[in-house]
């Protein structure tokens, strides 16, 4: 068997930034841009169902505002505004506010130290992951990953496979040898399309999501102090997701 290669999501995984993040910086942008749109905790979350950022925008002019007229053709206004909020969510990212989830940085560091090899595979735009890693890891970080899949990289999101499939084509991995770490439905179904084994780390927008089909779910990946909650799955005795446990997975 290679050596175990860890691909990560973003979003909701490495930190919680869709409600005190991606939301609030969406919400600036609304302001800015003189629309009295509002996207409040839940609405988001039902929006969550759809992955980018710019689809996202899409699907809630389509369903919440479909008599609105976009003053320059509704691409480009789309994108105008969807840019104006990656600006916003980095200003957010770089404020410190948006801590990593529990045994994220932990979990890092062991892998680097053993000298494993590390990926992301996310959505989120390349700016963005740029700037949390920047923010909570250090600013050499993002070279800590040999792929750092993102955005618009592939033409189809989660829960398409395509990004995933980009990650073991880029890095010439077979899935057998990898472990996929996502929050969501949308991840997982991704994950499990490039046949990647998967755990699960939920949080309060995915908590009622179907996992069935995940190696492993918890509340996170837990720290010596703060150990995590087997929600579905095998954890073998341990009470922190290390690489024993991501191993004995495999």
């Amino acid at each position: 068997m290679p050596p175990l290669t860890l691909i990560f999501d973003v979003d909701g995984t490495l930190a919680d930034t869709e409600r005190d993040g991606h939301r609030v910086a969406f919400n600036r942008a609304f302001q800015e841009a003189g629309l009295d749109w509002n996207w409040p905790i839940d609405l988001y979350g039902d929006l969550l169902d759809v992955a980018g950022g710019k689809e996202r925008i899409l699907h809630y002019i389509r369903t919440y505002q479909p008599s609105f007229d976009s003053p320059n053709g509704l691409e480009s206004f789309i994108e105008e505004l969807h840019t104006a909020k990656s600006r916003h969510y980095k200003n957010l990212v770089r404020e410190g506010i948006i801590p990593l989830r529990p045994g994220v940085k932990r979990l890092i560091q062991e892998a680097r130290e053993q000298g494993l090899r590390l990926a992301i595979a996310t959505t989120s735009s390349l700016d963005n992951v740029l700037a949390l890693l920047e923010t909570t890891l250090g600013l050499d970080s993002p070279l800590w990953f040999e792929v750092i899949a993102a955005g618009d990289v592939v033409p189809h999101k989660k829960p398409a496979p395509d990004v995933y499939l980009h990650v073991l084509q880029a890095m010439t991995l077979q899935p057998e040898s990898c472990l996929a770490i996502e929050d969501s439905f949308q991840g997982l179904q991704a994950a499990l399309q490039a046949r990647l084994k998967t755990v699960i780390t939920l949080n309060d927008y995915t908590r009622d999501q179907d996992f069935l089909g995940a190696t492993l779910v918890l509340n996170h990946l837990g720290e010596p102090d703060a150990p995590f909650e087997v929600l579905s799955g095998e954890a073998q005795g341990h009470k922190q997701f290390d690489l024993s446990l991501a191993n004995a997975l495999l």
